[in-house]
């Protein structure tokens, strides 16, 4: 790992590290990967468990030997919290896309808000969203759902563990939820708004932790640009 205060001695990407990643907003899962790659001229490395654009948080990061472990790690489960807006849609069920529609959430109560999350716990079946890096035919969805098409997808088997709503201050509701690999969190905040009838979408989400690994071990773009420099200047 990288230590925030000085320069790990020993260090050796193309042997195989682990890092954690705080990957920023805008950001995909890929330009963290390949900034780290170019940074650091490392052959081998990839990461575990893809977060969207609009989503910040933990990112693992396996380069050289450690990438043999990449599917061990996305196959633990996460934590996310984050904070949906009732009354409102967009096509991404997330906020990269614009607001296609609003409508009243004045009989929303924390109640119903309450008794609406809680009927996701468990196992179920979710649909991708067209707006996902999902494979059908050998081509990324939000490919086709940025040219208005939609593909026919396969629903998928996912477990959510929790779904904690923290706060509700109409129409903001923050929540944590706790749930396996391939979950689509935007697409239980769509769920959610769907079944008050009001509709909704994930204004913002951060994952805080995959298995034992949590967010707050994890360092910035800014900190990996501090230590480029540091193994630079020892090279010169």
């Amino acid at each position: 790992m990288i230590d925030h205060v000085g320069l790990k001695k020993n260090i050796n990407f193309e042997s195989g590290e682990l890092i954690l990643m705080n990957k920023p907003i805008g950001w995909t899962s890929f330009d963290v990967v390949a900034r780290i790659r170019s940074m650091y001229h490392i052959p081998k490395i990839g990461h575990a468990g893809t977060l969207d654009p609009k989503a910040s948080g933990l990112l693992i990061i396996c380069t050289g030997k450690m990438t043999k472990s990449i599917d061990q790690f996305s196959e633990l489960e996460k934590e996310y919290v984050g904070t949906i807006e009732l009354g409102a849609t967009t096509k991404s069920f997330d906020s990269e896309t614009e607001v296609i529609e609003r409508n009243d959430i004045s009989g929303v109560t924390l109640s119903k808000l309450l008794t609406a999350a809680q009927s996701f716990i468990g196992v179920q079946k979710q649909i991708p969203p067209m707006y996902s890096a999902v494979k059908i035919n050998g081509r990324r969805l939000y490919k086709d759902a940025r040219k208005g098409r939609t593909i026919a997808r396969e629903p998928r088997e996912i477990f959510v563990g929790e779904f904690e709503i923290t706060s509700f201050n109409p129409p903001f509701a923050e929540f944590k939820v706790v749930c396996s690999k391939g979950t689509y969190v935007r697409s239980l905040a769509n769920d959610v708004g769907e079944k008050l009838g009001c509709g909704a979408y994930l204004k913002s989400l951060i994952r805080t932790r995959i298995g034992s690994f949590c967010v707050a071990e994890a360092y910035s773009m800014e900190d990996l640009n501090l230590l480029s420099e540091k193994i630079h200047s020892v090279a010169v």
